[in-house]
């Protein structure tokens, strides 16, 4: 049984047979240009690719001593043919340049792989010789080293994910940028480090694979999870190709590559921008339209309208009913013997709805605020106080109707009326729960609101004496 397997698996001989024609079939196969020389230097065998690139067939090359005299010139003849000879009497392979000629006299320049073969008593048998086109080679060589640079440590993160949208390839700043090890990634599903947007990225890789690499970058905002737990909100400029194996007739989709840039911080500096702008120009049409408002009080409101847009969804205008008497110095607290200031909503806007703010009718309704509201608060500061409902939409209406605001109110921002030195009252900026909570920078801006309201409201009091009577 043994014997008879040796018979089947053995080499080829010079009489041919279905070994031989395997081995034709295996050489012509190959990409790469082969020819095989043997202990003096004449060719022994030649493939297809190799016809292809010289244009000299098998039955021209074969049994030919080197290439002098038809595949090199005749001045480097001895130089090509020592060099690839070389390789039987040195370990490994010799990688080498050549300059060779084609059939039809165009010169093409070639990088030649050579290596010895070995008879069965171990002594020298030939030579065997891969070559292909510099040009070829070099460009394998790039996509070799791109891919390397990318997937080391590139100023992207690059990720490569397969069909089944898991990570295969994970480069040193996408690891990092996802908050995990490079290996940590392979083979999980994003969902475990990308929270909130990552419906929208496997999305995004679902498009890619079903209709191909889209034309223009996307930017997904993201909630990345830390290893600790925390999760931070990113923004990631994303784009998208997609991979087919270039060995199949029909194109086989391999999996998408994702490359992304973090630009949070950019955008963020953009929305910014673009928010201040806003507000500065809301302001300025504020003041122009007060200025043609016959009245202060309609001059305070229609200043607040143009606040309020993009902003708040609600605010009160609540002022001091009596004559205020002239306040400790700026951001300093009153003594403990001053009585609470009594407050009159002047002003609001429609309560469960979207409106402009109008004044109260019969002039004004006395309101009991609790101690420790935030409208008292603001007062006894002289400066702008922040709050927000706890968590649990269960509470929101106990919360703010308790502290006689709309029932869909879960964010406020009370900002002090100051002019001449005096305190004239208090102004409440209202958010509903579709909206973030009041910052730092929000507050800012309802301050500078309400500092031009603050002065038609003080030219309100001057020509009236006080408040009308509640």
């Amino acid at each position: 049984m043994s014997a008879s397997r040796s018979e089947t698996t053995r080499p080829p001989g010079p009489d041919g047979g279905p070994g031989a024609d395997l081995l034709a079939a295996l050489l012509d196969g190959m990409d790469a240009a082969l020819c095989a020389f043997d202990a003096e230097g004449v060719i022994t065998h030649w493939n297809r690719e190799a016809e292809r690139i010289l244009g000299w067939s098998a039955d021209e090359a074969v049994g030919r001593r080197g290439f002098a005299g038809w595949a090199v010139r005749s001045a480097d003849a001895d130089d090509v043919h020592g060099r690839l000879m070389s390789a039987m009497s040195v370990p490994g392979r010799l990688v080498h340049e050549f300059a060779l000629l084609r059939k039809d006299g165009s010169r093409v320049l070639v990088r030649t792989q050579s290596a010895g073969v070995r008879g069965a008593d171990g002594r020298p048998a030939g030579v065997y010789c891969a070559f292909s086109e510099v040009h070829a080679q070099i460009d394998l060589e790039r996509s070799i080293a791109l891919s390397e640079a990318l997937f080391d440590d590139a100023l992207w993160g690059v990720v490569l994910v397969d069909v089944d949208l898991r990570p295969t390839v994970v480069n040193g700043h996408a690891a990092r940028a996802l908050g995990s090890g490079r290996t940590e990634l392979l083979g999980r599903p994003l969902g475990e480090r990308i929270g909130q947007g990552v419906e929208e990225l496997e999305g995004a890789l679902q498009h890619v694979l079903a209709e191909g690499s889209p034309r223009a970058l996307a930017e997904l905002w993201v909630t990345v999870r830390g290893p600790d737990g925390a999760e931070r909100r990113r923004c990631w400029r994303s784009g998208f190709l997609r991979l087919a194996s270039p060995l199949a007739e029909e194109p086989v989709p391999l999996g998408i590559g994702w490359l992304f840039q973090d630009v949070t911080v950019a955008k963020l500096a953009a929305q910014e921008a673009d928010r201040l702008r806003f507000r500065s120009s809301q302001l300025h049409r504020a003041g122009r339209a007060a200025a043609e408002c016959e009245s202060p009080m309609e001059a305070a409101t229609v200043c607040l309208d143009f606040a309020l847009v993009g902003f708040a969804d609600h605010a009160l205008i609540d002022l001091v009913h009596d004559e205020p008497a002239p306040p400790a110095p700026y951001g300093s607290t009153p003594a403990g013997d001053v009585p609470p200031a009594r407050l009159v909503r002047v002003a609001a806007t429609p309560g469960g709805s979207v409106g402009p703010c109008q004044p109260v009718v019969a002039g004004g309704i006395p309101v009991r605020y609790r101690e420790g509201h935030p409208a008292l608060q603001a007062m006894a500061r002289t400066g702008s106080v922040r709050a927000s409902a706890p968590t649990g939409a269960s509470t929101t209406p106990t919360w703010s109707v308790s502290r006689q605001w709309p029932p869909d109110a879960v964010h406020a921002l009370c900002t002090v009326l100051r002019s001449r030195g005096r305190t004239l009252g208090v102004v409440t900026y209202l958010r509903g729960p579709s909206r973030p909570a009041f910052e730092r920078p929000d507050a800012v801006y309802a301050e500078d609101a309400t500092a031009r309201m603050a002065a038609s409201l003080d030219l309100l009091r001057a020509g009236n004496g006080t408040l009308p009577e509640a």
